[in-house]
């Protein structure tokens, strides 16, 4: 009981860095969100206990522990509730964890621990109970043993010093419409901080003049999952077929065609934008220029001309007017 109020004291200091992740990655569960007990199964009930604790903003969040290493043959299981796998082929688990170290406990048996393991089971519906899945590695599916980088100590907790580990473990490919985790502690004295459930995806991008819509990572961790493009509005092909690809960490690669604006449009913002030119017309010739009319073209504002001169009544000319270059002109025979 002492050890598990370390534990529980240490995850009420705990600090909690940003989730992995980033843009590129779509969250399917986060146990530091729950607002109310997490309710995850245990199994047996000496095993595993919920607690709670406070981030770094003193924010209630829902953590569990288990410090069973005086007891030899331990076999404690938890298991999360259902989550939907959304579409996802690839799932990443973000696991925050602390460990005690066993050689800092007194008297402690040699089948003291530092390591649990993860597994995951598919399935289509939530059909999980007390007793199905079995608590076994099958039906499970194992992801990996997880050791802990640095371990605590007795005197860590005395300062107040949390050393708290980040592991991130990848399974797939996966079909079924949703899954469960679980943890299997077999001798440690541990306290799992916060789980993270997640996939990867590449967003929305253009680039080569065609957007390519976001798409999800593949079933394997070297997947590169091949997204076709289209033009953007006023491009056309050069090149074909225009793709990327996208890899299991949720980055583009691999471009292949490409769009070139239109013939009268022009290439800006990065590639990102065909914009086309303006068409004036006047008795004797049409003008093409861009966007933005040059002031040496423009039709003068009497009011602005005559504000425009100076003391002997010369009209001043707009300074930008000197750079302005002199547009095509298309007459009936051409350009000239």
């Amino acid at each position: 009981q002492a050890l598990q109020h370390l534990l529980s004291d240490a995850a009420s200091y705990l600090r909690l860095k940003e989730p992995l992740g980033g843009e590129d990655a779509e969250t399917l569960m986060d146990s530091t969100t729950a607002t109310a007990e997490l309710g995850w199964t245990v199994h047996p009930p000496s095993g595993w206990e919920e607690v709670s604790g406070y981030d770094e903003n003193m924010n209630t969040i829902r953590t569990y522990q288990v410090c069973n290493v005086f007891e030899s043959n331990q076999n404690n299981w938890l298991r999360t509730k259902y989550i939907r796998r959304r579409g996802a082929h690839r799932i990443h688990v973000e696991m925050k964890f602390s460990v005690r170290d066993c050689s800092s406990i007194p008297n402690v048996p040699g089948s003291c621990k530092e390591t649990f393991n993860l597994y995951y089971f598919e399935s289509d519906f939530d059909s999980a109970t007390k007793t199905f899945p079995n608590w076994m590695e099958n039906p499970w599916a194992k992801v990996d043993t997880i050791a802990a980088d640095e371990s605590f100590s007795q005197v860590d907790l005395g300062g107040r010093v949390m050393k708290i580990n980040t592991e991130v473990r990848s399974f797939g490919p996966v079909s079924k419409n949703g899954f469960y985790l679980a943890f299997q502690d077999y001798g440690g004295c541990m306290s799992l901080i916060a789980v993270r459930v997640f996939y990867r995806k590449c967003p929305r991008v253009i680039q080569n003049g065609a957007v390519f819509q976001e798409t999800l990572s593949g079933a394997e961790s070297t997947s590169l999952v091949a997204a076709r493009g289209s033009c953007i509005t006023n491009a056309e092909e050069v090149d074909v077929p225009i793709k990327l690809y996208c890899n299991g960490d949720g980055e583009w690669l691999v471009p292949i065609g490409r769009c070139m604006c239109k013939a009268g449009y022009e290439s800006v913002e990065n590639g990102t934008v065909c914009r086309g030119e303006h068409l004036f017309v006047s008795a004797s010739s049409v003008w093409f220029v861009g966007l933005e009319e040059c002031p040496c073209h423009r039709t003068p504002d009497p009011a602005e001309e005559e504000k425009e001169k100076d003391e002997e009544g010369h009209v001043l000319k707009d300074p930008a007017s000197q750079c302005c270059p002199e547009p095509q002109r298309k007459g009936p025979g051409g350009p000239t």
